[in-house]
């Protein structure tokens, strides 16, 4: 096997797994918080084990809300309304232990520190991707990864598999040839069930309702591999089998590992935090350029110190898939876009309760017009910059 061909997996989590509770009722306080406050500041962590979530973190607002309440109606609407499944909405206990953002954080990014700008919230480095693997410029591997695990919590939902409960995980693998894409090699499904399934029944199922309805035909024409429930059962979950925690599923959140990731999580952050932020916008850009012709792969990364409006540092990559040099891309993207936190919040329209959604089934190649991050609106400016046309990309392209 070449370099060029080979084998990439990614995975994916449902809404009912313990980490994507915590991230979800992060989120949704947020979003509550928001809505009242839009110049807030939050940081907000959850935590999530058997019959209790506790909240946490740094939050300065003139918002009031009640966190119980968003928190159980949170765990509600995933579907964990049963204490036999170990995590109930109207019994779980509900602990808040919240302070006010520190006021010398607060001063750099409010413009009153060591500049009159707003400052970045940390230091740190973010990065954005973009490939053309699949319509919404997101690598196969976690496409179909976020999609099976959406359709584990429909079929669920709506009763077609009324044996499911609300946890599970789904993997995909996918070989690559000449490094494009081209089949599905193996499917991993892990799915929370009641005691009561029989396990071939479970698996029939799983492959004809979730699988079969979700992977297109022509990506399983090699007979690929489906792996249901590996270890032969899976009644106990959610958060009775694992304690969940905000912020721990960073990879699932971006590119399924393709790509790098700077570190930092995206749930229970308002957009003055450039961790949530500048990813947004990098993901912009980075699908702006492959959407422009101008690579067929792009990831940008942007660092920064706390309290400072403008990035150490831009960089640009593109795989060897680019039909001008990077550093051209480079200065393009420098010329059009601008990541002093201001202006990214601004330009992306970030002050608005639009988080909660965000925190399931991955952050970005999504529709939802709220997901302003995923809007292509900078293609013919790119192009224009880049001084080609349409027709003179294709051919740069097919070369």
């Amino acid at each position: 096997m070449s370099k060029t061909d080979f084998l990439f997996t990614s995975e994916s989590v449902t809404e009912g797994h313990p980490d994507k509770v915590a991230d979800q009722i992060s989120d949704a306080i947020l979003d509550a918080i928001i809505a009242q406050d839009k110049f807030s500041r939050v940081a907000c962590e959850t935590l999530v084990t058997t019959g209790l979530a506790l909240i946490a973190g740094e939050i300065t607002t003139s918002a009031v809300v009640e966190m119980p309440a968003i928190v159980r109606e949170t765990i509600k609407e995933i579907g964990y309304n049963d204490s036999s499944v170990g995590f109930d909405w109207e019994t779980c206990a509900v602990l808040t232990s919240i302070d006010r953002q520190s006021p010398d954080i607060a001063q750099g990014v409010e413009g009153r520190g060591l500049t009159p700008e707003q400052g970045a919230g940390d230091q740190g480095l973010m990065f954005g991707y973009a490939s053309d693997s699949t319509e919404n410029y997101m690598p196969m591997p976690i496409w179909y990864a976020h999609r099976l695990a959406e359709r584990l919590a429909k079929v669920r939902k709506d009763g077609t598999l009324p044996f499911l409960r609300p946890d599970g995980k789904t993997q995909v693998t996918v070989r690559y040839e000449n490094g494009t894409p081209v089949a599905v090699h193996t499917v991993v499904i892990a799915a929370q069930h009641n005691p009561e399934v029989k396990y071939e029944d479970l698996k029939e199922a799983i492959i004809e309702e979730v699988i079969k309805k979700t992977i297109p035909e022509h990506l399983r024409r090699d007979n690929p591999r489906y792996l249901v429930n590996t270890t032969g059962r899976f009644v106990v979950g959610g958060p009775l089998a694992d304690c969940g925690m905000t912020g721990r599923k960073i990879i699932v959140d971006t590119y399924g590992g393709r790509g790098y990731h700077g570190g930092g999580a995206f749930s229970g952050k308002d957009p003055t935090k450039v961790d949530r932020t500048t990813s947004y916008m990098l993901r912009h850009v980075a699908k702006n350029v492959v959407a422009a012709g101008l690579a067929r792969r792009c990831e940008v990364q942007v660092a920064y110190s706390i309290g400072l409006p403008d990035p150490l540092s831009i960089m640009v990559y593109t795989y060897g898939t680019n039909i001008i040099p990077d550093e051209k891309i480079l200065d393009i993207i420098k010329d059009t876009f601008s990541f002093k936190p201001a202006a990214m919040i601004q330009y992306l329209d970030m002050q608005r309760p639009i988080f909660k959604k965000t925190a399931a089934y991955g952050h970005f190649g999504r529709t939802d017009p709220d997901f302003t991050w995923e809007y292509l609106n900078k293609v013919e400016v790119l192009r224009e910059k880049a001084g080609l046309t349409e027709a003179k990309i294709r051919e740069l392209q097919a070369r």
